[in-house]
């Protein structure tokens, strides 16, 4: 089983910033990312979420968000795709970070969502 990460944000250069740096600790993890709306300003975009679960090679997703609409239009992205996506409600940075780190070492699923568990957001 390969994992995968996706990042969504409201800003494009914040969710390409997130993964580059993860890829940086993960170099071997599919990670894709969508920021911003269609026509390029702050928001998010269910297509550009769409496309980046789409792009992404591996065949179960780890998604990260950082605001409450990235949040909706993720979630209705994730019932349209056809592989696996989890979404955490985690720090952006921080979780999506450790979960490249933590899939490029070759844990399962399991493993990474324990690590997760203390970046969860309340």
């Amino acid at each position: 089983m390969s994992y995968g990460i996706v990042v969504a944000s409201h800003v494009e250069d914040i969710a390409r910033g997130v993964a580059n740096l993860a890829q940086q600790a993960a170099k071997d993890v599919p990670i894709t990312f969508a920021g911003g709306t269609d026509d390029g300003g702050i928001g998010s975009s269910m297509t550009k979420i769409s496309a980046a679960i789409d792009a992404n090679g591996a065949d179960e997703l780890l998604a990260f968000y950082d605001l409450g609409s990235a949040k909706m239009n993720l979630d209705m992205a994730v019932e349209l795709a056809d592989k696996p996506v989890h979404v955490y409600d985690v720090a952006l940075v921080e979780g999506a970070y450790s979960a490249a780190t933590l899939a490029g070492a070759g844990l399962d699923l399991a493993g990474i969502e324990a690590q997760l568990a203390p970046l969860k957001i309340k």
